[in-house]
């Protein structure tokens, strides 16, 4: 698995988080008649979908429609159409192509993926993700019941906001502030710190998780946070001599004794709990640090603007209340 402390959006986070920046910018069908200013002033035009577009059986335009209000609603200058939903060679599997474009601009793109015979995903590029009226529905359950690393915010799982993280990784570090303002503007939402230490490029990150659970498991909640703060400010030290002591630094800040925890963090137990995070991580196909999780979504934390990721998290929050 190709894994990254931060990436270029792409267009599967395009359709998983809703990022702006991926509605590719292509010639895309002109609409059938030129736009007046006026029509021009409101967005774009789509040319009309012939029925001869939509050959596959499954699935529907309505289908299509549904997957993208539930990925893009949040947005109100979002506007699409979906052009074609088509059979391919491969048996069951469809081709969908969705005209996009942004109020004012009349400007269009032009973006494709495949849905799979299940109708349960869809394939962009060489990432899968779950398609559907509710996409983040199976991952939104995985969460609530796995989730369980340190927390804070409300008690209750009804909103969650789930950030997978790498200590030695900058943009995590970068993104520390971020969550702060989160928990001051969403103090409904229950927020879990689940460790995703990059390994192939972070020599450091895995002890650094592992003296993180220690910490965590001998001094609660309020000590691992304190714990992280202090190996985010240190973070520099970790590519250095002094790696561990910087560690064992950031566990006496937390008020713990750092013998003990480096003891702890050389186990089996140990280990084995960071392992479970990165294994939730795995499942949920996390492949970046930091993503954050918004009652099942991913969202590159630190590809998306402040007051879009806080659009995200009200319109899901909201869709997730009035569903249940």
């Amino acid at each position: 698995m190709h894994i990254r402390c931060l990436s270029c959006a792409t267009l599967a986070l395009t359709l998983a988080a809703g990022c702006l920046t991926a509605a590719a910018q292509t010639n895309a069908p002109a609409p059938a008649t030129p736009q007046a200013p006026a029509a021009a002033a409101a967005g774009p035009t789509f040319p009309l979908a012939p029925a001869s577009n939509f050959t596959a059986a499954a699935p529907t335009k309505e289908e299509v429609d549904a997957f993208l209000h539930a990925t893009w609603g949040y947005d109100s200058n979002r506007v699409w159409e979906v052009f074609s939903v088509e059979k391919t060679q491969a048996p069951g599997l469809s081709k969908v192509t969705v005209l996009v474009g942004e109020k004012p601009n009349p400007r269009t793109g032009e973006m494709g993926f495949f849905v799979t015979p299940d109708g349960h995903h869809a394939i962009t590029g060489d990432t899968v993700i779950d398609f559907g009226a509710h996409p983040f529905e199976a991952s939104y359950r995985t969460i609530q019941q796995r989730a369980d690393g340190p927390s804070l915010g409300a008690p209750g799982k009804q909103f969650e906001l789930v950030e997978f993280a790498d200590f030695e990784c900058p943009h995590c570090k970068e993104a520390q502030p971020v969550v702060q303002k989160l928990l001051a503007d969403f103090p409904q939402a229950h927020y879990v710190f689940e460790m995703f230490p990059l390994v192939s490029i972070h020599p450091m990150a895995f002890k650094a998780a592992t003296y993180a659970s220690c910490v965590d498991q001998q001094g609660g909640h309020e000590a691992f946070f304190k714990y992280a703060d202090a190996v985010f400010a240190a973070q520099a030290e970790l590519e250095g001599p002094d790696a561990t002591q910087a560690l064992r630094n950031a566990a006496t800040a937390a008020g713990l004794d750092p013998d003990k925890i480096g003891a702890c963090a050389d186990s089996p137990a140990a280990k084995a709990r960071v392992q479970a995070s990165m294994e939730l991580g795995r499942d949920l196909n996390v492949n970046e640090t930091p993503t954050l999780f918004i009652d099942g979504r991913a969202v590159p934390m630190l590809e998306v603007p402040y007051e879009q990721l806080k659009k995200i998290i009200e319109w899901q929050f909201a869709r997730d209340k009035a569903a249940q």
